[in-house]
């Protein structure tokens, strides 16, 4: 219970921090962690993400797996080959490796986002797509 408790006050204050920014910048992730991954070719990377009011994340790819979880606000997803998605608080999502995405908040308060990324480490963390 203690370490739900820490990492609670944790991302409240991450969160605290990210609206803050969200007024100078209408995407900003700030990192939370990184570890290793028993094969050495990739990496585990943790981030607060903040999505401003009608700011958009045009469509890209990553060298690995994303998941997230939405803390507050909400989102449409568009994923390469599905229909829209609409995100809100308390919904999670994986994309499988290279598949291409985009995300737009259509709301009127910013999308409070953990998102955890394993990915190749000597590939950039996401690459435009077509």
């Amino acid at each position: 219970m203690r370490g739900q408790s820490g990492l609670a006050a944790v991302l409240l204050v991450g969160l605290a921090t990210l609206s803050a920014q969200a007024t100078d910048a209408p995407i900003t992730r700030t990192p939370l962690q990184s570890a290793e991954t028993p094969e050495a070719a990739h990496s585990a990377q943790s981030y607060l993400v903040s999505v401003a009011p009608h700011a958009v994340v045009a469509r890209h790819t990553h060298p690995g797996v994303e998941m997230g979880y939405c803390v507050s606000g909400g989102l449409t997803v568009s994923v390469a080959g599905q229909p829209d998605r609409q995100i809100k608080a308390g919904d999670s999502w994986v994309f499988p490796v290279g598949t291409p995405h985009s995300l737009a908040n259509t709301g009127e308060v910013p999308a409070q986002l953990v998102v955890t990324f394993v990915v190749e480490k000597d590939k950039p963390l996401s690459s435009p797509a077509p």
